[in-house]
C-alpha cells in the first residue's frame, strides 16, 4: 500500500490558448517547460484548446495532441478536460493535470445566456491516504450577474460533496469587483489561500502590470501554505494572467 500523501503542490494558470497576450506569439512549448519547472502535483488549466484546425495548419510547432495532453506530457499521468466553447475550427475549455489517478470527472455546464460558454470541471482524485479528494477547475463569466448565478451552481456542487472530503477549487473567477469572493467567504468552511495569508486575493491580471484580482485558489477541509504569485519571467510573457501556486496540506 502506498504511503499516505498529506501535501499537494497546486498550480492554476489561464493558458490563453497557448499564446502571449494579444495573441502575438504561440508559446505553448515554453509554457510547458515553465509548468514542469514548478513540480506541481495538480495543475488547473483554463482556456486550454482541445483542438483548432486553423492554428494546426498555420504553426509548424503546433502539437499533434490536444494542448492539455501536450502540457501533461510524461509528468502528469492523468488528465481530464471539460469542453466549454465550440466553434468551427475547434474547441476550448478547462483541464486538470494530476500526478494521482483521476477516479472520475464531469464537466458541469454553467453557461447562462449569450455566446459565453462556461463550465465547472469536477474531478474525484485518488490520493493515497484519503477516501477521495475533489478538484474543481473554474472559469466564470465576464458578466457580474452571470457570475453570481454560476457561483450559486458552484455552491450547489459543494453541498453535494461529502462534508469531510478535501476540496480544492482553482481557476479564473473574473471577479474583479470581489463580490463573488464575498459570496464564497460567507461559507465558513471555505477559505481563499491568498486572502487567508495576505488579507486579499492575489493580483493576476494583466500579467505585465497586474491590477485585477481574478484568479483564486479556495480550499475546504485542507490548509494552505506558502501561496505564491508567479510574477517573474518567463511567466509574465506566457499568458495574459499570472499563475498562482500553493502548497495544500490535507
Amino acid at each position: 500500500m502506498p504511503a499516505a500523501v498529506h501535501r499537494l503542490r497546486v498550480l492554476t494558470v489561464n493558458t490563453h490558448k497557448g499564446f502571449t497576450a494579444l495573441n502575438r506569439r504561440f508559446i505553448l512549448p515554453e509554457l510547458r517547460e515553465a509548468v514542469r519547472s514548478t513540480g506541481a502535483d495538480l495543475v488547473f488549466l483554463q482556456e486550454v484548446l482541445g483542438e483548432h484546425d486553423r492554428h494546426a495548419s498555420r504553426y509548424d510547432n503546433w502539437p499533434q495532441t490536444s494542448q492539455y495532453e501536450f502540457l501533461a506530457d510524461s509528468m502528469w499521468s492523468d488528465f481530464a478536460y471539460g469542453r466549454n466553447a465550440v466553434y468551427p475550427d475547434g474547441h476550448h475549455g478547462n483541464a486538470l493535470l494530476s500526478k494521482y489517478p483521476i477516479r472520475q470527472f464531469r464537466n458541469l455546464d454553467v453557461s447562462i445566456t449569450g455566446p459565453e460558454r462556461r463550465g465547472l470541471l469536477h474531478c474525484v482524485l485518488d490520493v493515497p491516504g484519503h477516501a477521495e479528494v475533489h478538484g474543481i477547475c473554474v472559469h466564470l463569466s465576464l458578466l457580474e450577474s452571470h457570475r453570481q448565478l454560476q457561483l450559486k451552481l458552484l455552491c450547489k456542487l459543494l453541498d453535494s460533496l461529502p462534508d469531510d472530503a478535501p476540496v480544492i477549487i482553482a481557476g479564473d473567477f473574473n471577479d474583479w469587483q470581489l463580490r463573488g469572493n464575498i459570496t464564497l467567504a460567507r461559507r465558513q468552511y471555505l477559505h481563499e489561500a491568498f486572502e487567508h495569508h495576505h488579507g486579499r486575493p492575489a493580483r493576476t491580471y494583466p500579467a505585465r502590470f497586474p491590477l485585477l484580482r481574478l484568479d483564486r485558489i479556495y480550499l475546504r477541509n485542507a490548509t494552505s501554505h506558502a501561496p505564491q504569485i508567479l510574477g517573474n519571467k518567463p511567466w509574465t510573457h506566457l499568458s495574459d494572467h499570472l499563475p498562482l501556486s500553493v502548497e495544500v496540506h490535507l
